[in-house]
């Protein structure tokens, strides 16, 4: 009897040991941004990977908000070794975020989980970039601080003691019956004994991302030549092969600021063995200067995986997990040990030579190639671990490496997670959707990560054209030509509108890197999702057909999902067209908005339709409108070197802009070498346009030359 008494109670110490329901308690670690911690945290998770520490003096200039959520309502509980999280929900609230989806910018009610993979085609969890961190529109955001598959029930789950519980329905005769009732919460399983979670607030969703992006560490701040164009050309071109490229582009008046090397740099690739191949690139280092003294700085691609003929494989072997990716092993990237003999090579045999970033490929999946979930690493961290982090890791320790040498990187990266914002590196894949490309162009906006629609091919000379035109409003204008050669001219009839809107990136060189700067310094993503403009809660919107709800009279939502227009810096509204369009509406948030090739009214808060014109991508600028450009040219300027400017103003309402400078190339910015330019533009005394730009400040960059004004707005 006694034996059994004892058991019992034991039972009942180990189930109440493994099932606590916690509401947490949250403390303000930066302004707006609160910190709690559930149960006993992974030692290894997201924020470690990354290293970053938060923008603190960016952070205090947002302000203090109060807790943007009722404490009652977020629970947690530990049971069975997992950790259970709830978020409350309200009716119509919408939800963005949980990673790069490249189908659906509303999250409410979706099922994922999350889980760094190549992305499969659909909007499940698995993707590049599964960022645990969602932003709701009544300003605030929720990120959870784990390096697990986390899943997740985006206002799925109902339960059955929920204060807001729908109403059972009849089937066989109530047609307002759905398969998708109302849910009030946001639902997630972490599989771990505890986790830690930050909840920013606003108090506008922009606002949100801002925190998030500032907390960890800020945007990252591209060199002037990043923004430049780029073409990665075929996988086993030879030295003189890339030379005589780079010479047609300058020979046909194309920009191109640097090249992409493809896997046929190396010996051996698929492993890697880190190293040239001496036949195809017998002097690496005058190939390499070449380059430079041509204007063109190199990019080389590889994928982490280390070859058994690498020259460091034998360094290396005793820090690598149990399993291989095609034969290569798998440095544990967590050890600092594994880190410094990869990056050891990588200053060797490239960076001293004065290569100027990577392309990090294949860190992200699929499973059937990458190691399983089975596999052991040295470190003790598990394979899962490793999978959501190895882009981070890759990335944090090639910008580490280009910091201690004070040059900027910008480079291609295949796998990131949340804490990766500063990191300077564009995500791009093998999927070839180019709407598809634009959803994921928004929603990098909501992950704290940038997105490149990178142009490969096309089937007509009309698709390319509009590939290259989203392309060059992005982060990063590529060509990746790896496979089949392609040039910006292989489609001679629409050479002209091609090289026209290369241009056109070009000239806005001073205003996305200004727009850049404010990533960097003030969290505001570059380009950016509808949903976190200003005015875009127009009642145009709101009148819309909601096609994503339309089965569910427990509407969460009442907004249209807007997947195909977004936001090019603080001014510029993009709204592409695609292969066989020829025409599209537009939302245009409240407020004038002016064409911005002609400075024409487009329309005021309202939905408007435009005609396709092949040679120009539809772009719209809101009312006070400046827009700082340079002369078209075929390289970004040098340190040092000064550019004109040409500053267009749209509309009538007065206005201003903060243009950024510094040297474009170093880190000497992070030490205060840097400069802001205010542009004011104001009705004169007979009521006309009048701008100024402020005078530069005394031992501050100033590379601006001669300035011209062009007010759009007849």
């Amino acid at each position: 009897m006694r034996t059994t008494f004892l058991t019992l109670l034991i039972l009942l110490l180990f189930i109440s040991l493994n099932t606590r329901a916690q509401n947490p308690v949250w403390e303000e670690v930066a302004p707006g941004v609160w910190k709690t911690i559930v149960g006993v945290p992974d030692k290894f998770d997201l924020l470690k990977a990354s290293g970053v520490k938060p923008n603190t003096e960016a952070l205090l200039k947002l302000g203090k908000m109060t807790f943007p959520l009722p404490t009652g309502g977020i629970v947690a509980e530990i049971s069975d070794g997992k950790t259970f999280l709830r978020f409350p929900l309200v009716k119509e609230e919408q939800i963005y975020g949980f990673g790069l989806n490249f189908k659906t910018v509303q999250q409410r009610g979706k099922i994922l989980q999350l889980h760094v993979d190549h992305y499969g085609g659909t909007d499940n969890g698995q993707t590049h970039a599964p960022v645990p961190f969602y932003v709701s529109d009544k300003g605030y955001g929720v990120f959870v601080n784990s390096a697990r598959y986390i899943t997740v029930y985006a206002g799925t789950a109902v339960r059955k003691e929920s204060p807001n519980a729908p109403e059972p329905r009849d089937r066989n005769t109530d047609k307002k019956w759905t398969s998708k009732p109302y849910s009030d919460a946001v639902e997630m399983v972490v599989p771990a004994s505890g986790v830690e979670i930050y909840l920013f607030a606003g108090p506008t969703p922009l606002d949100v991302v801002r925190r998030f992006n500032l907390f960890n560490g800020g945007g990252c701040l591209p060199p002037r030549w990043g923004l430049g164009f780029t073409q990665r050309v075929k996988s086993l071109y030879t030295a003189e092969q890339v030379m005589e490229e780079a010479k047609a582009f300058a020979e046909k008046g194309y920009p191109l600021d640097f090249i992409g090397l493809e896997p046929g740099w190396q010996s051996k690739s698929y492993p890697c063995t880190f190293e040239w191949d001496k036949t195809r690139f017998p002097d690496p280092a005058g190939f390499v200067k070449t380059m430079s003294e041509m204007g063109i700085r190199l990019n080389l691609w590889t994928n982490p995986y280390v070859s058994p003929e690498s020259p460091i494989y034998q360094k290396i072997l005793s820090l690598t997990g149990s399993h291989t990716v095609w034969g290569g092993v798998v440095a544990d990237l967590t050890l600092p040990k594994a880190q410094q003999i990869m990056l050891d090579q990588m200053e060797k045999d490239q960076i001293s030579l004065g290569v100027s970033g990577y392309k990090i490929d294949e860190c992200d999946g699929y499973d059937r190639w990458l190691w399983p979930d089975v596999a052991k690493f040295p470190s003790g961290n598990s394979a899962e671990q490793l999978r959501q982090t190895y882009g981070l890791l890759l990335q944090k320790m090639t910008t580490d490496l280009y910091r201690q040498k004070n040059e900027r990187t910008f480079g291609l990266i295949r796998a990131s997670n949340g804490g990766g914002s500063s990191f300077p590196y564009v995500i791009y894949n093998d999927y070839y959707s180019h709407e598809d490309f634009i959803t994921a162009l928004i929603n990098s906006s909501f992950a704290g990560v940038l997105w490149t629609p990178e142009v490969r091919g096309s089937k007509t000379g009309e698709e390319w054209v509009r590939r290259m035109q989203t392309v060059c409003f992005s982060p990063m204008a590529m060509i990746n030509a790896w496979s089949d050669g392609t040039k910006p001219w292989s489609f001679p009839e629409v050479e002209k509108e091609v090289k026209e809107i290369a241009l056109l990136r070009m000239q806005l060189m001073p205003y996305f890197y200004s727009e850049f700067a404010k990533y960097h310094f003030e969290g505001t993503p570059p380009f950016r999702a509808m949903n976190l403009e200003p005015g875009f809660g127009a009642k145009v919107v709101s009148e819309l057909k909601n096609d994503n709800l339309s089965e569910n009279p427990y509407a969460e939502a009442v907004t249209k999902e807007i997947k195909d227009q977004y936001m090019a810096g603080e001014y510029l509204l993009v709204a592409p067209l695609f292969k066989g369009q020829t025409e599209r509406e537009v939302i245009l948030p409240e407020g004038k908005w002016y064409d911005f090739y002609t400075g024409k009214l487009a329309g005021n808060g309202e939905l408007i339709k435009v005609n396709g014109e092949l040679g120009k991508i539809p772009v719209f600028v809101k009312d006070g409108g400046i827009i700082p450009m340079m002369p078209p040219r075929l390289n970004a300027p040098k340190s040092g070197e000064k550019f004109d400017l040409e500053i267009r103003y749209y509309g009538s309402k007065p206005s201003d802009y903060q243009l950024y400078d510094d040297d474009g190339e170093t880190f000497d910015y992070e030490k205060g070498d840097f400069s802001w330019r205010k542009i004011t533009v104001a009705p004169d005394k007979k009521g006309n346009p009048a701008g100024v730009v402020s005078k530069p400040e005394k031992g501050k960059p100033d590379n601006i030359g001669s300035i011209t004004w062009k007010f759009m707005t007849k």
